[in-house]
């Protein structure tokens, strides 16, 4: 017998080598019983070590494709991974607008794994000026959340985007070189929580997509933003433990570990 499964749409770019992008949502939102709804954001060439080009689309295809989808269905929540160009940046900013009561999950894709740079500062000023009132949970890691803050200590970091009208601000820690990683989750009131993860030995590709898309799910499915953010570490921890190394470069999270026997 058939249900229906709440829908999260996805505006991410298309990565060839399947460990990140929009085919990494998919499994996440997937492993969470949702059906995953895309909008390609960008077109990438790249491998498991870096982008080597980024294409992005226009803007009048992204706000005519947003349109069919959205009149046909009941989206519960959205997931914003890279954007790759500031007039995506506000085609997008133009849907949210339009749909004030679903909830917003961002992922700030501002460079490659590899290095290479994603976004310049007309698309990040976008972003901070349009995109993050309009956020409920932004999920960057801490090189990302300097970038769009233009700040040094993390904890400003986390206040300043969130007073750029962020909600909630998760910065991921693996980029820096603590033992284990801190991902602090800034909350509403001033409050925060830290969660320390057991640091994995390889480098992974699409981690911050997984963690991203599987809070849009779990937000789909009704949860609150304190737990959605705490199972979505939880399933992306899982992932990269699981992980395997299709090609030369990096790791790729196995989103679906949990089918696995």
């Amino acid at each position: 017998m058939s249900r229906n499964r709440p829908v999260v749409l996805c505006f991410s770019g298309h990565d060839p080598s399947g460990g990140a992008g929009v085919q990494a949502d998919i499994e996440a939102i997937i492993g969470h019983q949702c059906h995953a709804a895309s909008i390609i954001t960008a077109l990438t060439e790249q491998d498991s070590r870096n982008v080597k080009k980024l294409i992005p689309q226009k803007p009048e295809d992204i706000l005519s494709q947003a349109h069919t989808l959205l009149t046909d269905f009941k989206v519960s929540a959205f997931k914003i991974g890279l954007i790759g160009d500031a007039g995506v940046a506000e085609a997008i900013a133009q849907v949210l607008i339009q749909h004030p009561t679903i909830p917003v999950v961002l992922d700030p894709v501002l460079a490659a794994g590899g290095g290479t740079e994603l976004a310049g500062q007309q698309l990040i000023d976008v972003i901070v000026r349009q995109l993050l009132p309009l956020t409920t949970l932004l999920t960057p890691n801490s090189e990302e959340a300097r970038r769009l803050a233009g700040l040094s200590d993390l904890a400003d970091c986390g206040h300043f985007l969130q007073d750029k009208g962020a909600e909630y601000v998760l910065i991921t820690g693996t980029h820096e070189s603590s033992k284990l990683v801190h991902n602090r989750l800034y909350m509403p009131d001033n409050l925060s929580e830290t969660f320390n993860w057991e640091r994995l030995p390889h480098h992974y590709h699409g981690s911050g997509c997984t963690l991203a898309s599987a809070s849009a799910a779990l937000l789909a499915q009704g949860l609150d933003v304190f737990t959605a953010v705490s199972e979505a570490q939880e399933f992306t921890w899982q992932s990269l433990a699981a992980a395997y190394r299709p090609g030369q470069g990096q790791y790729n999270p196995d989103r679906l570990f949990w089918v696995e026997g």
